[in-house]
């Protein structure tokens, strides 16, 4: 049976010492998971950080391990940002659930001339914190040590902005006619890639991307849907890297 994995705080954790988990992990852990005493469990603080060892207290509420084991996941030479503009329905979790168990860094929301979802001023933190949750809960099924950035959204302009100062950022784009595979992927910094909504990018967007110096990419000969063409690229360029 896979050892299940809990988010919580660690300070400066120590083989020997012990960590209790609250509030709402802790309730989950005891009263939905009902974990036991002598049962062994993960904690991470979702920044790179966990600790492994068996429940010696369960409580209403809370749980608490024995520290055996201190692991810190590895600092990778090239930071993954996706730029998601806004799908519709349940689409959007997916995305951010795949993309965080193939281990993206960075998520970023992008409100899309396409787009046909729109968040509002008053529906932005809403959006947010489902984007956030569904990160965390990914990251723990996953059990990876690191939950992504889901950033705030950014506007077509700061996108623009941000492109400048990235190792490379790929625009996906059915139409392109290189296909990623071909470009020169860097060993280091921020690789940034852009998924444009259900209805396409507008050559308006594609415009501003390339002016700033985005590179745009083919990823398959077929169109993908928009909670599909993040994943496929992520995995691409990890392979890519990973291939020198």
């Amino acid at each position: 049976m896979t050892e299940p994995l809990f988010l919580a705080p660690l300070d400066a954790p120590e083989l020997g010492g012990e960590v209790t988990l609250t509030g709402h992990e802790g309730h989950h852990a005891a009263e939905v998971r009902r974990i036991k005493a002598g049962e062994v469990i993960w904690v991470s603080d979702g920044a790179g950080t966990a600790v492994r060892g068996p429940v010696v207290r369960a409580d209403k509420g809370s749980i608490t391990i024995t520290i055996d084991d201190v692991v810190q996941a590895p600092e990778r030479d090239v930071r993954y940002v996706a730029v998601q503009a806004l799908p519709k329905g349940d689409r959007a979790e997916l995305a951010v659930e795949v993309l965080t168990e193939l281990g993206i860094d960075e998520i970023v929301p992008w409100q899309a001339t396409r787009s046909v979802v729109r968040w509002a001023p008053e529906r932005v933190e809403r959006g947010l914190t489902r984007w956030r949750t569904a990160a965390r809960e990914a990251a723990k099924q996953s059990r990876r040590f690191r939950v992504p950035t889901v950033s705030v959204p950014m506007t077509t302009a700061e996108l623009a902005l941000r492109i400048e100062q990235t190792a490379l950022t790929v625009v996906l784009h059915e139409s392109a006619e290189t296909p990623l595979a071909e470009l020169s992927i860097p060993d280091g910094g921020e690789i940034m890639f852009i998924v444009g909504p259900e209805g396409g990018l507008t050559e308006e967007e594609i415009a501003t991307f390339t002016t700033a110096g985005g590179r745009t990419a083919l990823i398959s000969d077929a169109v993908l849907r928009t909670s599909t063409a993040g994943v496929v690229a992520l995995a691409q360029l990890q392979a890519l890297a990973a291939r020198g």
